[in-house]
C-alpha cells in the first residue's frame, strides 16, 4: 500500500475542492494510505517531509514553504494552485490550475446574455499569489469591450476581515458610483459576499441595480449570501482527480508528458443574484422572454418575429443592439445551455437529450456542442463523471519501471 501525503489549506474552498476530487480518485481503489496536512499554508512545518515515510505528494504550490520542501524532498509529486503561487519549472513536477480566462468569458457572457450593457469587476490589489485575480479582470473586460461596453475596475486596499469597515466603506462608495444597471464579476466567491453585503448597506437592489456573480461555488458561501449568489464553478475537483491519477502514475515509473496542466471551468451556477433580465427595449425583452421559454420546442426565427408583432428586420437590428448578438444566436445558446446541463445532470442519451432540446437531428447537436465545449455530449459527460479534462494524448510517456 502506498503512502501520499496530502497538503493543503482546509481553510479555502478551493483547496477543499480539489481534495474532493482525490477523494473521488481514491474510490476507485488504488489502495493509498493517506496522510493529511490540512492546515493554514502559511502554518505548514514540513522541514521533515522527507522522514514521513510517504512515496508520493499533493500539494498546493500557494507558499514558498510549502513549494520549497515538497521540490527539496525529491519525492514523487504533484502540485496544484492559482498559477501564480511559487511553482518551480525547473523542479519538472506536474502543476495544475485552472483556466482564468475561461472563467472570465463565462461570467462575461453571462451577463451580457440577461441585456447589461455596463460592467464592472471587483477584484484584489495584487501580490505574490494573486495574479489570477488581475487575469480574470483583464479577460473579462476585454470580452465586455469587444461588444462595445466599457468596464469599471475594483481593486481595493485591504484584504481581510479585520479591517472589514474599510473595506464596506470603500465598496459601498465604488458601487454607488457606478452606472446602473450594472452586471458585476467579483473574483471570488468572497468578494462577491462583500459586494452584495456592501449593497444591501448602500440601499442598492440586487440583481434589478446591480447583479452579481462570484467564482468558485463554494456552496455554503453562495447560501449564507442574501441574495443566494450566483457563481462559477471553476472545476477544482478535476483538478484534483486528475493530479491524483498523475500521480499514481508517477509512483508506478510513468513519465508525465507535460509539466503544466490548465483544466477548464465547468460552467455558471445560476442563483438569485444574476437572475434578471435588463433590456431597456420592450420589443426585445419580449422576444428574449419568447426564446427562453420555447427555445427548446425547436422554434426558428419567424416564431420570435410573430410572438414580437414586429418586423424581422426591425428586431433583428434591435436585438443586436441590445445583446450583440442575433435572434438565431440566442436560440441556439439557450439549446446549448439546456443541452448542456442535461448531460450533466441526467443520463439521458444524446439522441434523447438532442430532441428535449429541440435540435433537428442528434448529428447537429452534437456538432455544435463539440464547437461550444470542446467535446461531443457523450465524452464531455465521460470527462465530467471520470474527473478528467480535454487531452489530445495519453497523460504519460514510457517510463522506468
Amino acid at each position: 500500500m502506498r503512502r501520499v501525503a496530502l497538503i493543503y489549506d482546509a481553510t479555502l474552498a478551493y483547496d477543499l475542492c480539489v481534495i474532493r476530487g482525490v477523494a473521488a480518485y481514491l474510490q476507485r481503489g488504488p489502495g493509498w494510505n493517506i496522510y493529511i496536512a490540512e492546515n493554514n499554508l502559511k502554518e505548514q512545518r514540513l522541514s521533515d517531509l522527507c522522514n514521513w515515510g510517504v512515496d508520493g505528494v499533493v500539494a498546493d504550490f500557494d507558499n514558498p514553504t510549502v513549494a520549497s520542501a515538497v521540490v527539496s524532498s525529491r519525492l514523487p509529486a504533484v502540485g496544484f494552485g492559482s498559477g501564480y503561487g511559487w511553482y518551480a519549472p525547473e523542479s519538472r513536477i506536474p502543476y495544475f490550475f485552472t483556466n482564468n480566462q475561461a472563467i472570465a468569458r463565462l461570467a462575461a457572457d453571462h451577463l451580457l446574455d440577461r441585456g447589461f450593457q455596463n460592467f464592472a469587476y471587483c477584484g484584489y490589489r495584487r501580490n505574490a499569489t494573486n495574479g489570477w485575480s488581475e487575469e480574470r479582470q483583464r479577460e473579462f473586460t476585454k470580452h465586455a469591450r469587444a461588444r462595445g461596453f466599457a468596464c469599471h475596475v475594483y481593486r481595493g486596499r485591504y484584504w481581510n476581515s479585520p479591517r472589514w469597515a474599510d473595506i464596506q466603506d470603500a465598496l459601498c462608495a465604488w458601487l454607488i458610483s457606478l452606472p446602473k444597471p450594472v452586471g458585476l464579476m467579483a473574483a471570488n466567491d468572497n468578494r462577491a459576499r462583500q459586494v452584495l453585503e456592501a449593497c444591501r448597506v448602500s440601499g442598492l437592489q440586487v440583481p434589478d441595480q446591480v447583479a452579481v456573480v462570484g467564482v468558485d461555488n463554494d456552496e455554503v458561501l453562495c447560501r449564507l449570501c442574501s441574495p443566494l449568489l450566483t457563481s462559477i464553478e471553476q472545476g477544482a475537483e478535476r483538478i484534483g482527480y486528475e493530479a491524483a491519477s498523475l500521480l499514481d502514475g508517477i509512483m508506478r515509473g510513468k513519465s508525465p508528458l507535460k509539466k503544466r496542466y490548465v483544466v477548464d471551468p465547468v460552467g455558471v451556477v445560476t442563483r438569485r443574484s444574476s437572475d434578471v433580465l435588463r433590456v431597456s427595449d420592450p420589443l426585445v425583452a419580449k422576444a428574449m422572454i419568447f426564446i427562453r421559454e420555447h427555445a427548446c420546442e425547436g422554434i426558428k426565427v419567424p416564431r420570435v418575429v410573430v410572438a414580437a408583432n414586429a418586423s424581422r428586420s426591425g428586431l433583428e437590428a434591435r436585438f443586436k443592439a441590445e445583446f450583440g448578438r442575433t435572434l438565431h444566436s440566442a436560440i441556439l445558446n439557450v439549446q446549448l445551455e439546456r443541452a448542456k446541463s442535461l448531460v450533466t445532470e441526467t443520463s439521458l442519451s444524446p439522441k434523447e437529450i438532442a430532441a428535449a432540446t429541440g435540435f433537428k437531428s442528434v448529428q447537429h447537436m452534437s456538432s455544435l456542442f463539440r464547437k461550444a465545449v470542446g467535446l461531443p455530449p457523450a465524452a464531455y459527460r465521460r470527462t465530467l463523471r471520470a474527473g478528467f479534462f480535454q487531452q489530445s494524448r495519453p497523460p504519460y510517456t514510457s517510463g522506468p519501471g
